[in-house]
């Protein structure tokens, strides 16, 4: 199977490098949002990986008052948890410029994300899509927002037909419960950028694009090998 020509691959030797530039991509198509359409939506991942990318973000000079962020999953922890990705955006990327965008959160505050369900469908319903950017990341595992290996809503996540904005994810290597924007509404965008650092992960992206092996089954491949959005991955050591 070859992998699809819908995927684009940018590489850096240098990880600050590789924020950079993917902040002034993102900037850039925020900024057209704004002039087209009067606002923006982003929606980006937690974790390790994005820190020096918000951090860039952040400073980046445009009318954020107009851009709502959100995210593509979420632990279901309060944001005083060092584990919230919202804890993250909220201390990285909406400071500086970018404090003044709104932010839009998963965790609802009910005792799971069963319960939060329609509070956060609500949520991201009322956003005005599609989102002018999207930034997905990677696990060893090959997840890619929640759509983990083994979990209990991952076939419905997936369903490039399904009807449903976020769903609930349960699965044992996703540590807390989670909730997750499913793949039909993360593909509701102008553009998707995938983020990976690490030569493991670049081996594992390869994999996936071209499904070899274990690497056939894992969730990214649905991202990687859709053909309504095209996905540009940007890679550094």
């Amino acid at each position: 199977m070859t992998p699809s020509l819908n995927v684009t691959t940018h590489s850096f030797t240098d990880c600050r490098i590789q924020a950079t530039a993917l902040a002034e991509r993102i900037a850039g198509r925020l900024r057209t949002g704004l002039a087209e359409r009067g606002h923006a939506v982003l929606a980006v991942s937690g974790g390790s990986t994005p820190k020096q990318l918000f951090e860039q973000l952040s400073r980046e000079q445009l009318d954020w008052s107009r851009v709502q962020v959100t995210l593509v999953d979420e632990r279901w922890v309060p944001d005083t948890d060092e584990r919230s990705n919202a804890r993250l955006v909220q201390s990285l990327l909406l400071q500086h410029a970018a404090a003044a965008a709104s932010f839009v959160p998963l965790y609802t505050g009910d005792a799971s994300p069963e319960a939060g369900l329609a509070t956060a469908s609500a949520r991201i319903g009322a956003l005005p899509l599609p989102f002018d950017a999207v930034v997905l990341g990677m696990g060893d595992d090959g997840h890619t927002a929640s759509f983990f290996p083994g979990g209990d809503h991952l076939a419905e996540a997936l369903d490039p037909d399904g009807s449903a904005p976020v769903l609930p994810m349960h699965a044992a290597g996703a540590g807390e419960p989670r909730i997750t924007l499913t793949l039909p509404t993360l593909l509701q965008t102008r553009a998707l950028y995938l983020l990976v650092t690490g030569e493991k992960k670049r081996d594992l992206l390869a994999d996936a694009r071209l499904g070899i092996g274990a690497a056939r089954d894992y969730p990214v491949r649905a991202v990687l090998t859709q053909q309504r959005v095209s996905v540009a991955v940007y890679w550094c050591p």
